[in-house]
């Protein structure tokens, strides 16, 4: 179980711990992930409608989209930014779950509530993910950035992205879409902390040791992950249009570009985000198959630590 848990047979994690558990985690699931989260990207911030009945963009299906990336781009297309995307996950990982091993034994300590409670959780899920976000939305613009170019490249590599963006942008580019992030983040991270705790305990009876646990978070992280994002999806959505924003001279060729802010707030784009739309589209289906990876392994890694110690 992740968390502070003053009744674990174990030693407790200690932030550092939890820190190192989720770096590690968090850099494995990323090398995995990778060309997955480049197709979504690019599904993402495509404004014409991913569909294969109706083939208005560049990319209407994940297999034509994987191929079509493969022969315009090459393999290597498929880890673009993978530097930034690895700086990313390791330092998320450290600050949210450090945060979050932090935040449970404070309440446990200071407070009559049990830190073990899904209640618990999500707040403290919730605000770990908000702090982990804050501090690492550089990152993450500039993993957006990398995913959404094609060729020829308009940053070489990521010092020149770097320059180039405070340059041209200003420093407050580096932050763009960290409102609707932070407002994802909360509930995405929360519901996914909250699951997790439900379902483990559902999975492994009380009278169970430590026998199984690894797997019961393996198939716990994963399941509460896919129930998360589906609720959140929007959001991610909205997060990585705005971080393109001035971006528009590199995505020429994958179709219309236009103003995306008025496209996010047309009729057309609030239809396509009703739930009754997201939940059957390509990249939610895309952005799925890498959570079930990503927070799946996230809290099998914290487990196994847990467990050895």
């Amino acid at each position: 179980m992740v968390g502070y848990d003053p009744n674990s047979p174990g030693t407790a994690l200690t932030p550092e711990e939890a820190a190192l558990a989720g770096s590690a985690a968090g850099m494995v699931t990323r090398a995995l992930i990778s060309p997955l989260d480049v197709v979504k990207i690019r599904f993402q911030l495509q404004i014409e409608q991913v569909s294969w009945r109706s083939r208005q963009g560049k990319y209407w299906g994940l297999w034509q989209a994987t191929r079509c990336i493969m022969t315009e781009e090459g393999l290597p297309a498929f880890w673009k930014g993978h530097i930034p995307a690895q700086l990313l996950s390791v330092c998320y990982g450290a600050v949210q779950f450090a945060s979050f091993e932090a935040l449970t034994e404070l309440v446990h300590k200071k407070t009559a509530y049990n830190s073990q409670t899904p209640g618990v959780h999500f707040i403290c899920g919730g605000l770990a993910a908000c702090s982990a976000t804050v501090a690492c939305q550089p990152l993450d613009t500039l993993r957006t950035r990398f995913a959404a170019q094609g060729e020829p490249k308009m940053y070489r590599n990521l010092r020149h992205a770097v320059v180039t963006m405070f340059r041209t942008e200003g420093p407050f580019t580096f932050y763009r879409g960290l409102t609707p992030t932070v407002v994802a983040v909360f509930p995405y991270a929360g519901l996914q902390f909250f699951f997790y705790n439900i379902i483990k305990k559902l999975l492994e009876p009380q009278d169970t040791k430590s026998k199984g646990q690894s797997l019961h978070s393996l198939i716990s992280g994963s399941c509460a992950g896919v129930i998360s994002k589906t609720m959140t999806y929007p959001f991610d959505l909205i997060k990585k249009r705005l971080q393109v924003g001035g971006f528009e001279e590199a995505r020429m060729k994958f179709g219309q570009v236009g103003e995306l802010w008025s496209k996010m707030c047309s009729w057309g784009f609030l239809q396509n985000s009703t739930i009754f739309r997201y939940l059957c589209t390509f990249p939610h289906n895309t952005q799925c198959l890498g959570v079930v990876l990503v927070s799946g392994v996230l809290f099998f890694f914290i487990s196994c630590n847990k467990n050895e110690n």
